[in-house]
């Protein structure tokens, strides 16, 4: 059985490379990045095909300029990022039995590898594309920010790849339920939660009793649920309170930038994966408020580091543990649940040191990377002998 991936980035799917190489399944993957930049990711040269000449630039342009790229060109370089890649994989595919292609990448070579009688996975990292778009735009109504909306063509090309593709894999049941209810039948429909980088993260207990530390890690924005974050955090009455955010602002965040004028208030700015282990061992609660997203790893590195979460049923996190064990899933939009479950653990030393400690045995129990190879390889070994 031989297997063929493509993505535009590296996201997890070199993370998967490396488990279907281990199985000697792997046949290639094409990616958007150039080889310099892949060379450490543990999969043959002969293996990996790049097509940078868009991708590359276009991240490169995104990173430096962000905001002063007109959205016409930003938009442009975005869409044949993805076509080329889709394109390039098509001309050149090998020889295989499956083509597992991330959601807007393979379109073209998924219609390909079914000509040939083989099986096209679609990979969606995230939730149903149109979903997700309604999803936002109203969260950016409610706060009266102007929401750029994801391209059309590239809905438009996801939804006709979720239509042709023979099974759609997504990382969390919050996923598999938004695809759903926009009438996706749900035996297409197979979640496949990925893998913990947990070995680096360990519960030391670092904690000051002179401070109670809220951690957020993630992107300042709309989509990750900040301003609930914000409002929590300024209602929950506490004389030692503190809010450590790691990540970088996002373009529309401007309008909040004068609620985070507060001593209180930690940022952090972008921190290293390495360096992690020692901000969350000193963390009390650590909380993602997220609006949509796919399957937060974050998650899985504060319960490794023995923190207790509150977290979104958006963010995958019944994925990952169990509401009122390890910590808390509220719903989104609700700045009052998670005030509340602040003030439970801040007010019950006992409650935060028995999900701390719950948290540290739960993250034994969660799959790594080698635990979403073999549910994979279940997964091509049902697909392609039905």
């Amino acid at each position: 059985m031989k297997v063929v991936q493509i993505a535009i980035g590296k996201f997890h799917h070199f993370q998967l490379a490396r488990q279907l190489q281990k199985y000697e399944m792997l046949g290639a993957i094409y990616c958007g990045y150039p080889w310099s930049k892949l060379q450490n990711e543990g999969i043959e040269r002969k293996r990996v095909r790049t097509f940078p000449w868009v991708q590359t630039p276009y991240m490169a342009l995104n990173r430096y300029l962000g905001r002063h790229i007109p959205l016409k060109i930003y938009r442009e370089l975005e869409w044949l990022a993805q076509e080329t890649i889709d394109l390039f994989a098509s001309k050149t595919l090998p020889e295989c039995d499956a083509v597992i292609a991330l959601s807007s990448s393979g379109l073209r070579a998924g219609k390909l590898i079914q000509n040939r009688g083989g099986k096209y996975i679609c990979d969606r990292g995230s939730t149903h594309i149109r979903y997700q778009d309604e999803l936002l735009a109203e969260e950016h109504q409610i706060w009266n920010i102007r929401w750029k909306g994801i391209d059309q063509r590239i809905i438009a090309k996801e939804e006709k790849e979720y239509e042709l593709a023979d099974c759609i894999t997504v990382p969390s049941t919050f996923n598999l339920e938004s695809f759903v209810s926009m009438g996706i039948p749900r035996q297409k429909l197979n979640v496949i939660s990925y893998g913990a980088n947990i070995e680096r993260f360990t519960p030391i207990d670092n904690r000051s009793p002179k401070k109670f530390v809220v951690l957020f890690v993630g992107q300042i924005s709309l989509r990750k649920g900040i301003p609930y974050l914000l409002e929590a955090f300024k209602s929950f009455e506490h004389p030692k309170k503190e809010l450590w955010i790691v990540g970088s602002f996002v373009h529309g965040m401007e309008k909040f930038k004068s609620q985070f004028n507060d001593d209180r208030i930690k940022l952090l700015g972008r921190v290293p994966n390495a360096q992690l282990p020692q901000i969350y061992a000193q963390a009390d609660v650590f909380v993602l408020p997220s609006i949509e997203e796919g399957l937060a790893l974050v998650q899985g590195e504060a319960l490794a580091s023995g923190c207790p979460i509150i977290a979104t049923g958006h963010t995958g996190a019944s994925n990952l543990f169990q509401n009122g064990l390890e910590g808390f899933i509220v719903p989104i939009r609700s700045s009052s649940d998670i005030k509340e479950k602040l003030v439970q653990l801040a007010d019950i030393p006992e409650l935060r040191a028995q999900m701390s400690r719950a948290a540290a045995l739960r993250v034994k129990t969660i799959g790594g990377w080698s635990e979403y190879g073999k549910n994979y390889k279940n997964l091509l070994s049902k697909l392609l002998t039905t």
